[in-house]
């Protein structure tokens, strides 16, 4: 046997390992492909049909069934969005609305998970379940709970005001009968109520994460930071944050997706699609889809811009944590 082929340390045995290459196990993949064909059909679909849908004159359900030809006009429906002024009313409700339900949902949301933290078993455990209450009431219903809470005749929030003294509130409000006040008239008033519905239905998604994420922080650490004399703000910003920042990033991001697809709570405190003025892009394309003359092209083209704006927010996220990583 000669050692110039059989040596191991020949070129032959040398270049033999390199050309190996590592064996790929399919069977993940394999049993990925149920779920993405179930993702497929349930969302890309869809997305796929309005996505076609903007590019045509659609004008009646006999177009949409097929009994009629679709006109193709091109870029000629977002040219019409984004040509129209009151689109960029809308988009600068959306925008608003949304960065002060995010800030809000996530401080009190904190707030909530550190005091959750901080309480014994049992007193977390009922807190907990209370708070979840109002995260497992769906929209409709808790909405209309709160339109009743703010109604002109007999809500919760006009007995009370008609019960403050009339010099009282007269002095701080102009007037001492609230009766028939329209609580949902002024835009301003109209999305301070809807922010107050809409926080009070998501921070306790926000409030259950961060208690999930708190009980993965090293206590050596903050015991550490408390005794070289931290106070507890400073152990927050220092030794908790830090250790969230996933966390924090990702509820921010489902809270901007989520606030920016606000819809039921608008419809039922506005009573449907007449005061343009408290209009966001989700009733928006709602009312240009359905509202007669029906136009499910413009519709469909404002659902493509709202559906790009939050696949754009969760790029500039997945990019950032990417760059989080390689740093």
């Amino acid at each position: 046997m000669s050692l110039l082929t059989k040596g191991p340390g020949t070129a032959a045995a040398r270049e033999t390992p390199a050309r190996r290459r590592p064996r790929v196990d399919r069977l993940p993949y394999l049993l990925l492909l149920p779920c993405l064909a179930i993702i497929a059909v349930l969302l890309l679909w869809p997305l796929g049909q309005v996505v076609a849908m903007s590019f045509f004159k659609l004008n009646n359900v006999r177009q949409l069934r097929g009994d009629r030809e679709w006109p193709w006009v091109g870029l000629a429906n977002y040219a019409q969005i984004l040509g129209d002024p009151f689109f960029r009313t809308v988009l600068r409700n959306t925008v608003l609305f949304a960065a002060a339900n995010v800030v809000l949902t996530m401080i009190l949301g904190t707030l909530v998970g550190l005091l959750l933290n901080r309480l014994g078993k049992r007193m977390a455990t009922f807190v907990a379940s209370c708070v979840m209450l109002a995260w497992a009431t769906p929209a409709l219903t808790g909405t209309i709970v709160w339109k009743w809470i703010f109604d002109d005749t007999s809500g919760l929030v006009t007995w009370l005001f008609n019960k403050l003294p009339d010099g009282l509130s007269t002095a701080l409000f102009g007037r001492s009968d609230w009766t028939g006040y329209g609580w949902f008239n002024a835009p301003l008033l109209f999305f301070t109520i809807l922010t107050l519905v809409v926080v009070w239905h998501s921070f306790p998604f926000v409030a259950v994460s961060v208690l999930a994420g708190l009980k993965s922080v090293p206590s050596e650490l903050q015991e550490a930071a408390r005794v070289d004399g931290a106070g507890p703000w400073r152990v927050f910003w220092s030794v908790t944050f830090p250790v969230l920042r996933p966390v924090f990033g990702i509820l921010v991001v489902l809270s901007t997706i989520w606030d920016f697809k606000v819809f039921t709570q608008q419809f039922v405190l506005a009573g449907g699609t007449q005061d343009r003025s408290t209009f966001m892009l989700s009733i928006y394309s709602y009312a240009e889809a359905f509202s007669p003359p029906p136009k499910y092209g413009l519709g469909a083209a404002i659902a493509v811009i709202l559906t790009a704006i939050l696949l754009l927010v969760t790029g500039l996220y997945v990019r950032m944590v990417l760059r989080q990583e390689e740093a």
